[in-house]
C-alpha cells in the first residue's frame, strides 16, 4: 500500500461524496490532487491528508465532518488498519503491517526501475549548462553547474522527461582569435598579446601545436594564426570532455556555434541569416539608423536588442542566441532550460524575451536558473590557469564523489561554500560518507547474510513490526514521489537530502533489528524478510546516489 495506491482509494471515496454534496456542479479530481504526507510523529500514522480541510468549503461542510466522513470509507480499504480523525480536519492512517511491509519486495524486484516515473512523460526538454570558452580549462564555477545540470538531467530523464544535455561551445568570434594569437605568441616565445589568454597551460598548448605542425613558424601569419588557433582549440575542447566525463558528466550533444555561422552552400545563408529573417517574418524585426532590431520589449524586455550594428556587418551574440534558440525548436525541443552562471541575470530577460519573439510561451516553454557562486576554503589557484580554481585540481583534491554530492546537495540560487576537510574525512558528520557507507554496510549486512545461510526465500511482511522498521518503510515508501517532485521543480538537492534521512533511519534499524541469528539461534521467517528489507534500503540508496552522479561503494 504506497501513496499512488492510497491516494486512488481516497479518489473512489471522494468521488461520490462531491456528487451527492454539489450535484449540479461536480468537482473535477485526479488521484494525483490527493496528496499524502508522512507524519513526523509516527504516533499520528503512517500517513496524512489534508484534504477536507481544503474541500470542505466547496462542499458545502465542515472539515471535521468531512473528514469523519472519509475516515468510516477509508477504514475499510485493504490494507488500511485505522483511520482518525485529528484537530480542524486532518486524516491520520494507518496501514497494516503486512500492507507496510510488501513494499521490500516491491523494491527489491524493481531494482534500479524503483524510483522512475512518468510525470514528465511528453515533455521534450532540451537542458544546456556549463557551455565554458573552449580558451582554458574548466573552473570551480563550472565545476557547480555540472554537478547541478547533470543531476537536473538524470531526475528529469527517470521522470520520463525526453531530455537531451547540450553543451554549446562557443568557439566563434573575437575571443578565438585572441585565444589563438596567445597560443601563437606563446609559440614565438612572445609576451601575451593585449586581451590575450595568460597562463602556463597556453604554454602547454603552444608546445602541444608545435608537436603537431614543426613547420607552424615557416608558414605564413595568417595560416600560423589560423593552425595554431585550431590546434589548440581542438586540444582545449577534448581536455574539457575529458575534465567533464572524470567528474561524471555526461552530454549528449555538443553544439558548436560555428553551425550558426556556417553560410547553406545552396541558398548562400547561414542559420544566422535564416533566424533573423523568420523573426522578421513574424513582425518582430525591424530596421532603424541602419541597424537591425528586435522588438523584444514587447515580450517583457526593458529594452529592444540588436542583431546588426549600423556600422557593421557583423551579427551580434544576440543573434547567434536567437538562430539557436530557433535550432532548439527545430530540432525537436518544445522545452529548452537554460543552467546560467551568477553573473548572467541580464540573459533572463533577453532570453524569455526571444522565446516570445520566436512564437513560443515565456512562461512555459523556457525555463532559465541562474546558479550562485560557490567557493572553496583553502584552495589555491590553478598552477596552470594562474588566475582560476580548476575543476580537475578540484576533483583530484577533494574526490569526484564527494565533490558532486557536495555541490547537488544545496539549491542552484545559494552562495556555496565548501570544506574540503570536511568532505575528506570518513566520519558521519561527511553527508556523502554518511550515505555511502549505509549503502556499504547494506552490502556487507547481505554478504554476512548468505554466509550464514540466511536467504531470501521467504517473505511475511507481517514480521517488519518493529518501529524502526515502520519508520524505514515509510521513507523508502517517498522515494518515487521525491524524484517526481524534484523533477518538477528541478532541485535535485532533494534528492540528497533525502539519502541522509534513510540514511539515518536505516543505521538505527541496524542497531536494532538482526538478519543474522544470534549465536547458534536458528534462522526464522524474520531474518529472511529482514534481509528483503535491508536490500530494498540499499537499492534505494543506489538508485539515489545514481541520480546524483554519486557512486554507490559495497566497501568502504
Amino acid at each position: 500500500m504506497n501513496p499512488e495506491a492510497l491516494a486512488a482509494a481516497l479518489l473512489a471515496i471522494l468521488t461520490p461524496i462531491a456528487e451527492r454534496r454539489r450535484p449540479e456542479e461536480p468537482l473535477a479530481l485526479e488521484a494525483a490532487d490527493l496528496a499524502f504526507d508522512r507524519p513526523k510523529n509516527r504516533d499520528h500514522g503512517d500517513w496524512a491528508s489534508n484534504v477536507a480541510l481544503k474541500l470542505a468549503k466547496p462542499l458545502g461542510t465542515s472539515p471535521r465532518e468531512l473528514a469523519q466522513e472519509i475516515a468510516d470509507a477509508l477504514a475499510a480499504t485493504d490494507g488500511v488498519a485505522s483511520v482518525e480523525v485529528a484537530g480542524p480536519g486532518f486524516v491520520n492512517i494507518r496501514l497494516e503491517t503486512a500492507a507496510a511491509g510488501a513494499l521490500a519486495r516491491t523494491i527489491v524486484e524493481a531494482g534500479a526501475d524503483y524510483g522512475r516515473n512518468d510525470t514528465q512523460a511528453g515533455n521534450s526538454i532540451n537542458l544546456e549548462f556549463v557551455s565554458a570558452n573552449p580558451t582554458g580549462p574548466l573552473h570551480i564555477g563550472h565545476t557547480r553547474w555540472a554537478a547541478l545540470g547533470d543531476s537536473i538531467a538524470r531526475v528529469l530523464k527517470a521522470s520520463g522527461a525526453d531530455l537531451v544535455s547540450e553543451y554549446y561551445v562557443n568557439d566563434a568570434g573575437a575571443q578565438m582569435d585572441k585565444f589563438g594569437a596567445s597560443v601563437l605568441a606563446a609559440a614565438k616565445g612572445e609576451p601575451t598579446p593585449e586581451g590575450g589568454y595568460p597562463g602556463p597551460y597556453i604554454a602547454d598548448l603552444a608546445a602541444y601545436v608545435l608537436e603537431r605542425r614543426p613547420d607552424l613558424l615557416e608558414l605564413s601569419d595568417e595560416e600560423q594564426l589560423s593552425t595554431a588557433r585550431e590546434l589548440a582549440y581542438a586540444k582545449q575542447l577534448d581536455e574539457i570532455k575529458a575534465s567533464l566525463e572524470a567528474f561524471n558528466v555526461h552530454f549528449d550533444v555538443f553544439f558548436s556555434e560555428r553551425m550558426l555561422h556556417a553560410k547553406n552552400a545552396e541558398t548562400g545563408a547561414s542559420l544566422i541569416d535564416d533566424a533573423v529573417e523568420r523573426l522578421r517574418a513574424q513582425g518582430h524585426v525591424f530596421d532603424e539608423g541602419g541597424a537591425v532590431w528586435v522588438r523584444t520589449t514587447a515580450f517583457g524586455d526593458d529594452k529592444d536588442r540588436v542583431v546588426r550594428r549600423s556600422d557593421s556587418e557583423i551579427y551580434t551574440y544576440f543573434a547567434a542566441d536567437a538562430a539557436y534558440y530557433l535550432s532548439k525548436s527545430d530540432r525537436g525541443y518544445r522545452h529548452k532550460i537554460y543552467l546560467l552562471g551568477a553573473d548572467h541575470h541580464g540573459y533572463v530577460h533577453r532570453l524569455k524575451a526571444l522565446a516570445g519573439a520566436a512564437g513560443d510561451d515565456p512562461q512555459k516553454d523556457i525555463e532559465v536558473l541562474i546558479g550562485q557562486l560557490v567557493s572553496v576554503n583553502g584552495a589555491r589557484l590553478s598552477k596552470r590557469a594562474g588566475n582560476v580554481i580548476e575543476m580537475d585540481d578540484l576533483v583530484s583534491w577533494i574526490g569526484a564523489d564527494a565533490l558532486r554530492y557536495s555541490l547537488a546537495r544545496y539549491p542552484a540560487d545559494s552562495p556555496l561554500a565548501l570544506d574540503p576537510e570536511q568532505l575528506r574525512r570518513r566520519t558521519n558528520d561527511n553527508p556523502v560518507f554518511y550515505v555511502q557507507y549505509a549503502h556499504a554496510r547494506t552490502v556487507n549486512v547481505a554478504r554476512n547474510a548468505a554466509e550464514a545461510g540466511v536467504d531470501r526465500s521467504e517473505f511475511a511482511p507481517e514480521l517488519l513490526a518493529h518501529e524502526t522498521e515502520a519508520a524505514l518503510l515509510g521513507a523508502l515508501q517517498e522515494f518515487p514521489r521525491l524524484v517526481a517532485f524534484s523533477a518538477e521543480l528541478r532541485e535535485p538537492h532533494r534528492i540528497a537530502r533525502y539519502l541522509e534521512e534513510l540514511a539515518g533511519l536505516y543505521h538505527r534499524w541496524y542497531d536494532t533489528c538482526r538478519v543474522t541469528p544470534l549465536g547458534d539461534a536458528p534462522i526464522e521467517a524474520v531474518h529472511r524478510t529482514r534481509l528483503w528489507l535491508n536490500d530494498a534500503t540499499g537499492q534505494v540508496l543506489r538508485n539515489g546516489l545514481d541520480l546524483l552522479g554519486v557512486s554507490a561503494p559495497e566497501r568502504m
